[in-house]
């Protein structure tokens, strides 16, 4: 520890801080705008000018470290003289354009100008014009308004790992841009408007949509991939204008990948307003006890062997839930909350979760990832891989297809005959293995989705037990599982999958075919091959209008994750829960309380009555549910099933990371960055399903 003195008083500082983090340590607040904790110290704006004894003129309070000894004065006249002038300097160029800016009333250099600023200028030159920079369909840009605190260049290159973003030219001609006209091609290029101090970066989706002041801000989280995100719903009566990150520093510390951010958009597109009934062949508006009544009608006749569900990929907690309970009322014990078909083993937990957690990335010497593209699955817990390997100290390996990722790995193979090879030891990275005190496997959940799917999971087990990638004394486990659906973990900690003798969703579609299950029950399950249900009666509940609700004979339209009060689980086991932003369209209504109404007309009633008594039963399940954000660690058992494997390459899943749910395949945004970034021959589909 640093001793030194801030404004008379003693205080002591880590060593390695700078004396601008001393400062906001013990509660003086600096002003800036080119600084920023995560990025690298650029030291451009200097409006963090504070006054050193002995020294012979300011320091920049962002790049000057403690020393012991050091005297700091952060509030005299003459740093307060300082800061106003530095202002004056910044607003020398910059454009009168705060009644018609994007960014006002979030603006810090507004903010900053209401302590700092002049009523007037002393300058009489002519304000300098910077042409407009395209950066692709997300991003707007005013360039005149960029006053060079570079904060979009350091995160383009050190966090998002893109550097395409640079400045040309020097002094009032530097311009900030992408080199040569093209759209920045990052999932991560959201998070540059919220750098960015000025209004030179806004959203361009939600340009001229409202002003913050005239938006509800709700607390929620992420359910567009499987990390969990923690995020703000910024709406205006019915309609959610926007979503924006909030600070988690074990999930996603202040970033959200582009999908989060914008697909918001979609969720106003082809909904699900009123019930549907199928009659004569078509669609017909209902009402909700006709569809329940057309329902009953047909499940009344059948054994419980022949009804099925599936739970779709952004099904929540509460509502598989009452699912499970409605299923097993009827007898069925063919329930699944694996679309995909993956071969994961719902009775050990540690099996199915990212068991070091996202922020033991952190902590890492080796990385092995399998059968995963991380930057299309997870870009923010990608991000955090890159930020590993920059720190430096990290060796990274991939089994799967070869892709940018960002940051440098070894390419080892491309499928399980190479993981069979690393398992027995072969090769130079089995070496590196070795000698890592927190060696981590990252095992994508497209690995497992084959017929040797279980086989597969069986050898990554053997992986992580052969280079000791355990270690109770340290609190670290190194085998992960990285999911891409947000219903996944909680579907399995809730035992939604198959009963003594029931079918898998590969089983249930086979039967749905062959005539042998004559119903299924599909909640949000829009990413299986709805073509193999043949003749099956099918019940789909959803807020889209997508795969599912084309093939119902029943539709109930559901609530999305903005409109209720849910419960989700990570892919690391964090219990997280969603607030109710705006309300439904229509008669959409929560998924649970419609299978609650439903197992009425059945004559199954079901025990509860409020979401209370619907998360108590979710604790009986599983008692994981009590504790509410925090991931809770899981006992290492013997899980997966020795067998064969095939020599077909692992892929990703998905192909499109713009189109991966219904919300993004109703999205223009999404729809715009896919024809962007993937061209029309990929946008069909957000995933290889």
């Amino acid at each position: 520890m640093v001793k030194m003195t801030i404004d008379g008083n003693e205080v002591e500082a880590g060593a390695g801080m700078t004396v601008l983090q001393a400062c906001e340590q013990i509660g003086i607040e600096i002003p800036r705008f080119c600084y920023h904790e995560r990025l690298s110290v650029a030291g451009n704006c200097r409006m963090c000018l504070v006054s050193m004894e002995r020294a012979p003129k300011p320091i920049a309070s962002c790049g000057m470290p403690v020393g012991e000894g050091m005297v700091i004065t952060t509030n005299t006249p003459e740093v307060q003289q300082m800061r106003k002038n530095v202002m004056e300097f910044l607003l020398i160029n910059h454009p009168l354009d705060c009644p018609i800016c994007d960014q006002g009333g979030e603006c810090d250099l507004q903010d900053q100008a209401v302590g700092y600023g002049l009523d007037r200028s002393r300058y009489k030159e002519n304000k300098r014009a910077v042409k407009d920079k395209y950066m692709g369909p997300l991003i707007g840009t005013i360039m005149t308004r960029c006053i060079h605190c570079t904060r979009c260049i350091r995160f383009a290159s050190e966090i998002a790992g893109v550097p395409e973003l640079g400045a040309t030219g020097r002094g009032e001609h530097m311009e900030v841009g992408t080199y040569v006209e093209k759209a920045l091609n990052s999932e991560l290029s959201g998070n540059l408007i919220d750098l960015c101090p000025v209004g030179a970066l806004t959203s361009a989706p939600y340009a001229f949509n409202a002003r913050p002041w005239e938006l509800k801000k709700t607390e929620s989280i992420d359910v567009t991939d499987a990390l969990g995100c923690n995020i703000r719903v910024d709406a205006r009566g019915p309609e959610v204008k926007r979503i924006m990150p909030r600070l988690n520093e074990d999930v996603n510390e202040e970033w959200i990948s582009d999908k989060a951010r914008f697909s918001c958009d979609g969720l106003k597109r082809q909904r699900i307003d009123t019930p549907y009934v199928r009659q004569n062949g078509k669609l017909q508006p209902a009402t909700w006890p006709e569809a329940f009544d057309a329902i009953a009608g047909k499940l009344k006749d059948l054994k419980g062997e022949q009804i099925a569900a599936i739970a779709g990929d952004l099904a929540d907690c509460e509502s598989m839930t009452a699912l499970k309970d409605l299923m097993g009322g009827l007898g069925s014990p063919n329930i699944d909350c694996r679309q995909d078909g993956a071969k994961l083993d719902a009775s050990v937990r540690a099996s199915y979760l990212f068991n070091s957690s996202i922020s033991g990335i952190d902590r890492a010497d080796v990385i092995v990832i399998i059968g995963s593209n991380p930057r299309r699955e997870a870009a923010v817990l990608n991000a955090r891989i890159r930020k590993r390997f920059v720190r430096g100290g990290v060796s990274i390996a991939v089994i799967g297809e070869a892709a940018d990722l960002t940051y440098d790995y070894t390419h080892l193979g491309v499928g399980a005959d190479t993981l069979a090879e690393l398992t027995a030891g072969k090769g130079p990275f089995a070496k590196i293995l070795k000698d890592a005190t927190h060696p981590m496997l990252i095992l994508g959940a497209g690995a497992v989705t084959g017929q040797d799917g279980a086989a597969i999971l069986a050898l990554a087990r053997d992986l992580t037990e052969k280079f000791k990638m355990i270690d109770a004394g340290q609190n670290w486990n190194g085998f992960n599982v990285l999911h891409n659906a947000a219903s996944r973990v909680g579907g399995l900690d809730l035992g939604f999958v198959p009963g003594e003798g029931g079918l898998d969703t590969t089983g249930i579609l086979a039967g749905a075919a062959s005539g042998t299950i004559k119903a299924v029950y599909l909640l949000g399950a829009d990413e299986i091959d709805t073509s193999a249900l043949g003749d099956t009666f099918v019940i789909y509940q959803g807020h889209h209008g997508d795969a599912g609700a084309h093939r119902a004979d029943v539709i109930l339209p559901g609530a999305a994750y903005t409109e209720k009060n849910a419960t989700y689980v990570n892919t690391e086991g964090r219990v997280q829960r969603t607030q109710l932003a705006v309300f439904a369209p229509g008669e959409a209504r929560e998924d649970w309380t419609i299978i609650r109404a439903l197992s009425e007309t059945l004559g199954n009633t079901l025990p509860f009555n409020s979401l209370r008594e619907v998360r108590a039963r979710m604790v009986e399940f599983n008692n994981v549910f009590m504790n509410i954000d925090d991931a809770v660690p899981a006992a290492w058992e013997k899980f997966g099933e020795k067998g064969d494997v095939s020599n077909e390459p692992f892929q990703s899943p998905i192909s499109n990371f713009y189109m991966t749910d219904p919300i993004g395949r109703a999205s223009v945004t999404m729809a715009r960055c896919a024809d962007e970034f993937l061209g029309s021959a990929e946008r069909k589909t957000g995933t290889d399903g």
